[in-house]
């Protein structure tokens, strides 16, 4: 979990006609809402995919998983060979503590074993919590939840 700085958990002001309980990622910002009604929202702040990488749609959480294990798409693999094609679930994970997989799309919205890249734009369009804040969220977000990423400037 971020305790302090920018990227920590915090509620906000967020004005937003989405229904209590979506999620709404903004890329560009570098972070995610729990929207909770009268113009607030739980706000996590989260790494995200790099140039090239970023995307934008309406999907839901389709799966969720503790200590995911990591099988890296085959897309990644043809530009990463290095990589391996499995990773048991664990501390070591790249996918951290958690995961919410979105529609049945690749990407996630999971953990990290690297915490120091929360607000960095370097994934390959996942996006990434430290492990205390996607324990939270995950503990949050039942299946079938909405979930809406936006790439440019908040609407």
């Amino acid at each position: 979990m971020i305790r302090d700085g920018p990227y920590a958990r915090q509620v906000v002001f967020f004005r937003s006609n989405e229904a209590p309980g979506t999620l709404v990622v903004h890329s560009s910002e570098r972070f995610v809402y729990l929207v909770q009604g009268n113009n607030r929202a739980l706000r996590y702040g989260i790494g995200v995919g790099r140039e090239g990488f970023q995307w934008s749609g309406l999907v839901q959480v389709s799966r969720k998983a503790e200590w995911p294990d990591w099988r890296p798409p085959p897309e990644m693999l043809a530009r990463q060979p290095y990589l391996p094609r499995f990773m048991a679930g664990g501390p070591g994970n790249p996918m951290g503590a958690r995961a919410l997989y979105l529609g049945s799309t690749v990407f996630r919205i999971h953990g990290t074993n690297q915490p120091e890249t929360i607000g960095h734009a370097i994934s390959s369009g996942c996006f990434r919590l430290a492990n205390g804040d996607i324990i939270d969220l995950y503990a949050r977000v039942p299946l079938g939840t909405k979930v809406v990423v936006r790439h440019g400037a908040s609407l």
